[in-house]
């Protein structure tokens, strides 16, 4: 009897197991798609960027200048071709994976950064991104970030 109760128990227990792995994978595949958006970036790479991105992708920045606080729309098409347009120094996004959610299709991604112009600090802020799984995996569907000058934390 106690055999099979400790049986039932590890039974009872397998799809939880189940279900965890399989959020593991999915906030794997979470980080990879935002990885290569940010290695497209070092290396200037506009396919890779663009691989990255949901049909109809939004970005957006936060500012603040004089204490008037500003949303700003940003060009996803312009942002790819300035990846992709040569520049002198190597576009360096340094993330940090802070919250990670998801809901079926959905990901919503908080990131802290610090984006350095080679090796010259620029600003910093946090990232939160929107991801979709669409049929050929997950993809950014929404950037929206905050950008200060002075060092963060």
């Amino acid at each position: 009897m106690k055999t099979f109760l400790i049986a039932c128990f590890f039974l009872a227990l397998f799809p939880f197991a189940a279900q965890a792995q399989r959020a593991s994978a999915e906030e794997a595949a979470v980080k990879k798609t935002i990885a290569t958006f940010f290695e497209g970036m070092r290396q200037a790479d506009s396919t890779l960027v663009r691989s990255t991105l949901a049909p109809g992708a939004i970005f957006h920045t936060i500012i603040n200048r004089k204490g008037i606080t500003e949303l700003l729309p940003e060009s996803p098409a312009e942002f790819v071709k300035a990846v992709g347009t040569p520049h002198k120094e190597v576009w360096d996004e340094r993330i940090s994976f802070d919250k990670i959610l998801i809901d079926a299709n959905l990901a919503s991604v908080w990131t802290p950064y610090e984006f350095y112009l080679g090796t010259t600090f620029s600003h910093c802020g946090y990232n939160s991104f929107q991801l979709v799984k669409l049929a050929d995996g997950w993809k950014i569907a929404h950037i929206i970030d905050t950008r200060r000058k002075e060092k963060c934390k």
